[in-house]
């Protein structure tokens, strides 16, 4: 382990709430100020792990604001709207989701494609912090969190069970080389004028680039002139790639959600049988020529023959299958501090641009709790004591340089802050 002094880990730990409680919004939480102003689905339910470490009432509210913006159909939005904030792009206006959502009292506006599914596993994690007073609030979350996964299945699922992502945002991995042949499929035009407010913060080497962009901003306009119609989408949406970050986080969620239902004394055989499913998809995945689970174009049937940090995360799935063993050592070899976004040896790595090398503290997290749980604890500290290093050397950022720490993107970022208490931290140790 990072060798720290215990004053050292306790100003770390004192800087990581307040970065928390920076963030907080009166019971939701940004990913930083400025930036991302408003609550994002995954961000959100790493926050609710950080909070609950100190503060297990903000931690179940803060899942608690995340589904109560769920649509009629079970889906849980990217964003929610809570205020009006003209310095982001694309804001609710663009996204148009009225139609889908309506405009009731206490609706609040969204964007109109969902996220990686963690939200049940963190709701387990509070519980487990909480296992007397969060019993009731973890039932009133319950029937929320499966439909939500319901919907996966009704409009996410390949015919072989791996799950599809719809736009890059939607995979949390936005400019990833896994969406480069669906993206080059794309050609933007009819898109809008439009002003990014992203790289005002951020240097935009550090950002997805102008053509990228434009095909977001195309795939936003593409759902909002059919009204977020999911079965149109499905039929019509030229940009369809099967994820292992979709597939493994559900997996995970539905393995979660099962043991919350058997702490309710919920039936289980509907929650069995995605998880069956959802193996059969995630078989699907293996690319035998890059020896690693792989991302597919749905339009093509082609594997994209990309090693990134999703493609580890079939430990945290529940799966135990080792065959990714060796090109995970290959590429922890390659750098100093962890899982990066892309393998290190291709040619279209790039240290500092968001999800095309850059290394992130919840994938580094989530990868490497699965190996622990599989057994593999030697790849697990590995990847833990490089996490400690780079947050102790480099702040809460939200990214860094996967070999020499440069820290990249916002900064005082909450998901980082808030598995460095849920995981990182050497105080845990301290506590088992």
């Amino acid at each position: 382990m990072f060798d720290m002094t215990e004053d050292r880990i306790k100003r770390l730990d004192a800087e990581a709430r307040r970065i928390l409680q920076l963030n907080d919004r009166a019971g939701y939480t940004v990913p930083t100020s400025g930036l991302y102003p408003y609550q994002w689905n995954w961000d959100s339910a790493f926050a609710a792990l950080g909070f609950a470490q100190f503060d297990i009432d903000r931690g179940w509210s803060e899942l608690e604001t995340l589904m109560a913006g769920q649509w009629e159909n079970g889906m849980v939005p990217h964003i929610q709207f809570h205020v009006d904030d003209p310095g982001y792009f694309p804001g609710a206006g663009i996204w148009g989701t009225d139609d889908a959502i309506g405009k009731g009292p206490g609706r609040v506006p969204s964007s109109g494609i969902s996220q990686p599914p963690v939200a049940a596993s963190f709701a387990l994690r509070c519980y487990q912090l909480d296992e007397g007073a969060g019993l009731e609030r973890l039932r009133a979350l319950y029937p929320r969190l499966a439909a939500f996964h319901r919907w996966f299945f009704a409009h996410r699922q390949t015919a072989d069970g791996a799950m599809v992502v719809t736009h890059p945002w939607e995979a949390g991995r936005d400019n990833a080389p896994d969406w480069d042949s669906a993206m080059a499929g794309i050609t933007p035009e009819g898109v809008q004028p439009y002003t990014r407010r992203d790289t005002g913060h951020v240097n935009p080497a550090m950002r997805p680039t102008k053509d990228d962009y434009d095909r977001y901003i195309w795939l936003v306009q593409f759902g909002r002139d059919r009204k977020w119609d999911q079965e149109k989408l499905a039929a019509e949406n030229p940009f369809r790639v099967a994820d292992p970050t979709m597939t493994f986080t559900l997996m995970r969620a539905c393995r979660d959600l099962k043991i919350i239902a058997e702490v309710l004394g919920e039936d289980q055989a509907e929650i069995s049988g995605w998880i069956e499913r959802l193996e059969s998809g995630a078989a699907s995945l293996w690319n035998e020529e890059t020896g690693a689970y792989d991302s597919r174009n749905e339009a093509t049937g082609e594997f994209n023959h990309c090693v990134t940090n999703a493609s580890f995360l079939c430990w945290w799935a529940g799966l135990r299958d080792d065959r990714s063993l060796t090109v995970l050592n290959r590429v922890l070899d390659q750098v100093r501090y962890g899982v990066p976004s892309f393998d290190p040896e291709h040619e279209k790595f790039d240290g500092l641009r968001y999800w095309r090398g850059p290394v992130w503290g919840i994938m580094n997290m989530m990868i490497a709790t699965g190996l622990k749980e599989a057994g593999h604890t030697v790849e697990a500290e590995r990847i833990r004591a490089a996490t400690v290093a780079l947050i102790s050397e480099n702040g809460f950022a939200e990214y860094f340089d996967p070999q020499d720490g440069t820290p990249a993107g916002g900064g005082t970022f909450t998901w980082t802050a808030a598995i460095w208490l849920g995981w990182a931290t050497p105080s845990l140790e301290e506590a088992e």
